[in-house]
């Protein structure tokens, strides 16, 4: 019995996938940058829990009463785009002025995609679930992260705003060594 228990045992390790230390401690590494990035005001005033989004570094809620909406584009009769147009707006408008890029919005209701507060783990294994991410594998996620124009906005605030602090292309080299590492998750702290 033991014997069969013993081949068992290195039947399932060698089928099973080898992970390589340094390349899993190169992508959790990454995958901070990542967190860095996904936890700034500029894209977490957005991925909110509740209905009402964010504004400002200082996460203060956001004027005249706006929420997500039904389809993350605001109210019915207050859209989003009825001050956030395709682009920022000149500087000569003032440092407040309303904040724009193309199709400006909330992820949707269904999807809330809220990152807020998440713990480290979560958050990794939010960004993987289709259920909660806008139903994007890994590929369309780094599609997004890469080239949506709302998501490189960021980067570019315009106004008084600070820009996302990691550099975009160091962002993106991130998310890839992540993916490209099987995407794994910190391990959530024990409670005890």
């Amino acid at each position: 019995m033991r014997l069969a228990i013993a081949i068992l045992a290195m039947m399932l390790a060698a089928c099973s996938p080898r992970v390589d230390p340094q390349k899993q401690a190169q992508a959790l590494q990454a995958f901070a940058t990542v967190e860095k990035v996904f936890q700034h005001p500029r894209c977490s005033n957005c991925h909110i829990p509740g209905d009402a989004p964010l504004q400002f570094d200082t996460q203060q809620p956001h004027m005249m009463g706006v929420v997500r909406g039904p389809k993350g584009e605001g109210a019915v009769g207050l859209p989003c785009a009825s001050c956030h147009g395709e682009a920022n707006l000149p500087a000569s408008y003032g440092p407040n002025a309303p904040p724009g890029a193309p199709h400006w919005s909330l992820p949707p209701p269904d999807q809330k995609m809220a990152w807020i507060g998440v713990p480290t783990a979560e958050l990794c294994a939010m960004i993987q679930d289709r259920k909660r991410n806008g139903n994007r594998d890994l590929e369309a996620m780094f599609k997004h992260v890469a080239e949506d124009k709302l998501v490189l906005w960021g980067w570019a605030p315009g106004g008084n705003r600070q820009p996302v602090p990691v550099p975009h292309d160091q962002f993106v080299a991130a998310f890839r060594t992540w993916m490209d590492a099987g995407a794994p998750c910190p391990q959530a702290p024990a409670r005890g």
